[in-house]
């Protein structure tokens, strides 16, 4: 198994690709399998979070390329980028994970959230996509709540 305990420097070019979903890259602890095949233990910091483009070094020496997997999302669309905006505040007010792009969003499918955004005026439409939405004003800084 390759074992994964370290990032690497983005300028590094990478030997392995590690496609994954959102979900499975919000996991500092995670056993799945490379590109290739191979078996693959990741072991970082925790609270670490993987972005597309991310590299990680392995025990053995070799870069590993962090890629986003297409995954099922909803392209969310609107006729002026005030209405977008809008869109954006009401799923930041539910705490909803949100890409955000020049003139759409993109979130997980949940067919509640795309029932109010269609109340609310939006154009939702499904796609299969790479996830990666905005990681948080506090991102990386651990906090707790006395």
């Amino acid at each position: 198994m390759l074992l994964i305990e370290r990032r690497a420097s983005a300028a590094v070019p990478s030997q392995i690709r590690l496609v994954l979903p959102f979900d499975l890259r919000q996991r500092s602890r995670l056993r799945t399998k490379a590109d290739n095949g191979e078996e693959v233990g990741l072991f970082l910091e925790r609270g670490a979070q993987l972005r597309d483009g991310d590299r990680l070094l392995a025990e053995d020496g070799r870069v590993v390329e962090v890629v986003a997997a297409p995954e099922a999302v909803y392209r969310i669309a609107c006729g002026t980028l005030h209405q977008l905006a809008r869109m954006a505040y009401h799923l930041g007010n539910r705490h909803v994970p949100v890409q955000i792009g020049a003139d759409w969003l993109r979130i997980a499918r949940d067919h509640v959230l795309k029932d109010m955004l269609e109340k609310l005026g939006a154009e939702v439409s499904e796609e299969m996509a790479p996830f990666q939405p905005e990681s948080g004003a506090y991102a990386g800084h651990a906090h707790t709540h006395a």
